[in-house]
């Protein structure tokens, strides 16, 4: 190994142990890489043949620090985070949840089938995986026991409904993602919007036979909504899903047929947001007041690590860490397939540990011209970087498997924090195990058919 090479590896290994030591992210990887930057020159790694050292790296750090500020992709990032808390304050999901449980009321299991509906709907409108996890937890989690459900197959459901958060679009993540790989925002949407529906439907079609196989897991609760006519339910529902809707299919709906930047769809997002607030009598001043703040508190959290990253990964590069990255994946295998699992398998691995947002901004620059390069045949039907698209749709999923799986699965720790004291660890961990294999079966089915992911982008662009 060369000194780079020891510096790429030292620079890992400093990193991590400092993000052990309870230091701030954003801290530990600006730090780190300006720390490193300058043992570069130290080093004298940083030579020019003709003036000796090279200063460039430093221009280049705090040009790419800038740029962040000038992204237009990443205004987007507040505006859809406001949109996702006021939507929380609107009272919609509330009144959404009564309507489906009233609809799926008289189906074995149709309260554990209402709340992955919502889930959905909760994740295409809000894409927070925090919020979505504790507000379906705090609605429907005391039904769910007082109607007999076993609390572990509740408190499953209410976990990975919450976390579809992070795949279905508009998640924050992939605009993230987007931004990162230059990739269109618009495609990784569409891309996503399979591999949401298809985890959803998994979800569903696990509770439909549960309820068959292990009746006593979901009591049949059929009193309270006997006397009720098929008519006033469906119109009941209609009503209630058509606000969200509406606002969802405009967000969405003006970035796929091309009316719209995302920038432009997160401020359409985040004005119907209001709206909605207004409609449901719950706009006030203060509620404003506290959605702002916590909005920008999310958005400084987001774009702290972001500088942070952007320094780390530039010095990371300017070692030689993509080369010996490269060169560790092509050592492992030539066969393409192989390199993509094990990289699938680091990135859940890392999800144990860190934030998405870390792995976002670190792993995926790093790897992403490694998948670029690996000879794989994929019909993109006509879009750009169809692999990359696909690959990134795969971290996606992987990640939001890592939300779920114990001992550290962020999901889980969010669920915890608003359930009674009655409700152990222990229960949320037994929960989730069923739904992590359904994820893993979904993940299975995209890896095999990439074309899941890159069909709908070309529909929408042709």
């Amino acid at each position: 190994m060369e000194i780079n090479d020891y510096l790429v590896v030292s620079m890992f290994l400093s990193f991590i142990f400092l993000l052990m030591s309870g230091i701030p992210v954003a801290w530990v990887l600006g730090g780190v890489g300006v720390a490193f930057a300058g043992i570069g020159y130290l080093s004298d790694i940083y030579l020019d043949t003709i003036t000796g050292l090279d200063y460039n790296t430093i221009g280049l750090l705090s040009n790419r620090i800038f740029k962040i500020m000038d992204n237009w992709i990443l205004v987007a990032l507040p505006m859809f985070i406001f949109m996702g808390l006021a939507l929380d304050e609107s009272g919609i999901a509330e009144k959404l949840l009564k309507s489906l449980q009233r609809f799926f009321g008289k189906m074995r299991g149709g309260l554990a089938i209402t709340v992955v509906i919502l889930g959905v709907l909760l994740a295409a409108s809000t894409g927070i995986i925090g919020a979505s996890v504790v507000l379906l937890a705090v609605m429907s989690l005391p039904v769910m026991l007082k109607q007999g459900y076993d609390k572990q197959t509740a408190l499953g459901v209410i976990a990975s409904s919450g976390t579809l958060g992070i795949l279905i679009p508009p998640s924050i993540m992939l605009i993230i993602m987007a931004d990162q790989l230059s990739i269109s925002v618009g495609n990784l949407f569409m891309g996503a919007v399979f591999p949401g529906l298809i985890l959803g439907t998994l979800y569903v079609g696990y509770l439909v036979i549960l309820g068959i196989v292990r009746p006593r897991k979901m009591p049949l609760v059929t009193d309270e909504y006997a006397n009720e006519s098929e008519i006033s339910l469906v119109w009941d529902l209609f009503k209630n899903i058509l606000p969200p809707a509406f606002l969802i299919l405009s967000v969405l709906g003006s970035i796929f047929f091309g009316l719209a930047t995302s920038t432009e769809a997160a401020g359409i997002g985040a004005f119907g947001a209001l709206i909605l607030m207004l409609v449901n009598k719950q706009l006030t001043f203060e509620k404003v007041k506290n959605i702002s703040k916590a909005t920008m508190n999310t958005t400084g959290y987001i774009f702290a690590i972001f500088v942070g990253a952007t320094c780390f990964s530039l010095v990371l590069r300017e070692l030689g860490g993509d080369e010996l990255i490269m060169s560790a994946l092509n050592s492992i295998s030539e066969d393409p397939v192989i390199v993509i699992l094990f990289i699938l398998g680091l990135v859940f691995v890392l999800g144990f540990v860190l934030d998405w947002i870390e792995i976002t901004l670190i792993v995926l620059p790093l790897v992403a011209p490694i998948i670029s390069e690996l000879a794989l045949e994929i019909n993109g039907f006509g879009i750009e970087n169809p692999t990359l698209v696909w690959f990134v749709l795969l971290v996606a999923m992987t990640l939001q498997t890592s939300f779920l799986t114990p001992p550290v699965g962020f999901a889980l720790f969010y669920l915890k924090g608003v359930c009674p004291p009655e409700i152990q660890l222990s229960d949320i961990y037994k929960g989730v195990i069923p739904f992590i294999i359904l994820q893993l079966i979904g993940l299975a089915i995209v890896f095999s058919f990439p074309e899941i992911v890159t069909w709908l982008p070309s529909i929408a662009y042709t």
